[in-house]
């Protein structure tokens, strides 16, 4: 059986187009001439992208959480015959969002004894304006917040009250602790230890 004849390679066939030296001469400055023109076409190096790894992977900058509301510059919902008074506060992230609120306990202004506080919280507007959004202690309950803290996005409390309405307003003789949390789009409170007394 005769197997079909294999043609030569290219480059030993005898051809009368085959290429001459002149041909190459002229293939080699059409080269350089194209290498010289790509010298002047690169881009600026004051202008040009970062190559560096370090700097193509270097982090955005982002901007600074909003600071915790200032709870001075808040209208709050007491009947007041002079003024509020702050008489303390905590800061912290509520509800998980990422943005810091204030807990603040507040009350009338008095000349002696120990006036009933009211405990509120405090956000920030989408303009950033603080506002009340939640009271978690009512000064109807007569209690005054001696120790405020928020930890683990919990509101934690020591109360101070009073027995009976013998007691004088300002020894107050009743203390529990009492903790608010977040949860399913309201604040709970609940008591972690028993009444006892001061």
């Amino acid at each position: 059986m005769q197997h079909p004849a294999v043609p030569e390679l290219a480059h030993t066939v005898d051809r009368p187009w085959a290429t001459r030296p002149i041909h190459w001469v002229a293939t080699a400055a059409a080269l350089a001439a194209v290498v010289a023109a790509s010298g002047f076409l690169q881009t600026d190096p004051a202008t040009a992208a970062p190559t560096d790894a370090k700097q193509q992977s270097a982090p955005q900058s982002r901007s600074a959480p909003a600071p915790a509301p200032d709870p001075a510059a808040v209208a709050y919902p007491l009947d007041c015959p002079a003024k509020s008074v702050v008489a303390k506060k905590a800061t912290g992230d509520l509800d998980g969002d990422g943005r810091a609120e204030t807990v603040a306990a507040v009350h009338c202004a008095a000349g002696s004894g120990t006036p009933p506080h009211a405990l509120y919280v405090i956000t920030r507007t989408r303009q950033g304006e603080p506002r009340v959004v939640a009271t978690l202690l009512d000064t109807k309950e007569g209690r005054a917040v001696r120790a405020l803290a928020v930890r683990h996005g919990a509101v934690t409390a020591t109360l101070l009250g009073y027995s009976s309405l013998d007691v004088p307003r300002y020894r107050p003789d009743l203390r529990d602790e009492a903790k608010w949390q977040w949860k399913n789009g309201a604040f709970t409170r609940s008591t972690p230890g028993a009444t006892r007394g001061v």
